[in-house]
């Protein structure tokens, strides 16, 4: 167990504050996170899409923007799979999160869609301080394998990324990853702020305004407001 805090120190959710973990370590906790990480956008779209089949009506755009999530998140798990295999614990972990998060997902999707987009918000944002303390521990050098000039990324995600040559570190990688979860926050933050049954997706490609709204999100924690939405349109 690690020394309690001593009187008037700062408390903190470092995760590192007291032991800094090692390469394997940080690919243990990447794997089990974007395990989980894939579900509610995969749940969340699934009950739009039969939704939208069962009421015979356009779904304003939300479902593509919720399954890319989950598919971003399922990349995410696979690279991290090339550096790293599970043992028969870490399956039966995430076996048995996987069943929980998912019943847990759908029951509170049905009985309230926004308060989940909300707490997915939420659970991004921890993502996004996971990955920022990930560089921070390989500025001091704490991690030395991928700080290596030598080490390689995997192929897969200089493939789906498209990273350019001279920019394919670890550190790189973690950059890209941490991106996409920033932009997963803001967008489930403002599917939060959204009335659920009429508001448009405003991340949908070829929607009416020239602003990248994924790099909006990406940038504004809190997501749009829901009436910088409806100023930009109507989705499909």
């Amino acid at each position: 167990m690690p020394p309690e805090p001593k009187a008037g120190t700062k408390k903190t959710r470092d995760i590192s504050a007291y032991r800094p973990m090692s390469e394997s370590q940080w690919l243990v906790r990447f794997v089990f996170l974007e395990t989980v990480a894939g579900i509610p956008g995969a749940v969340a779209g699934s009950l739009r899409h039969l939704h939208s089949i069962r009421r015979f009506k356009l779904d304003q755009g939300w479902i593509k923007t919720l399954l890319e999530e989950s598919y971003n998140e399922r990349m995410h798990l696979l690279t991290f799979l090339d550096m790293y295999r599970p043992g028969r614990l870490m399956r039966l972990a995430v076996f048995a999160a996987q069943g929980i998060l998912y019943n847990a997902m759908f029951v509170g999707y049905l009985l309230s869609p926004g308060f989940c987009h909300r707490l997915v918000g939420y659970l991004e944002d921890e993502a996004v301080a996971t990955y920022t303390k990930c560089l921070e521990e390989m500025e001091r050098g704490r991690l030395p394998l991928w700080t290596d000039p030598g080490f390689r990324i995997p192929d897969i995600a200089v493939k789906y990324w498209n990273m350019p040559e001279g920019k394919r570190t670890m550190r790189d990688l973690i950059l890209y990853i941490r991106a996409d979860e920033a932009s997963h926050r803001g967008v489930n933050h403002t599917f939060g702020n959204l009335d659920q049954a009429s508001d448009p997706n405003p991340f949908i490609d070829g929607h009416h305004s020239t602003v990248n709204h994924m790099h909006v999100a990406a940038i504004k924690p809190a997501g749009l407001e829901r009436e910088e939405v409806l100023e930009r349109g109507v989705g499909h």
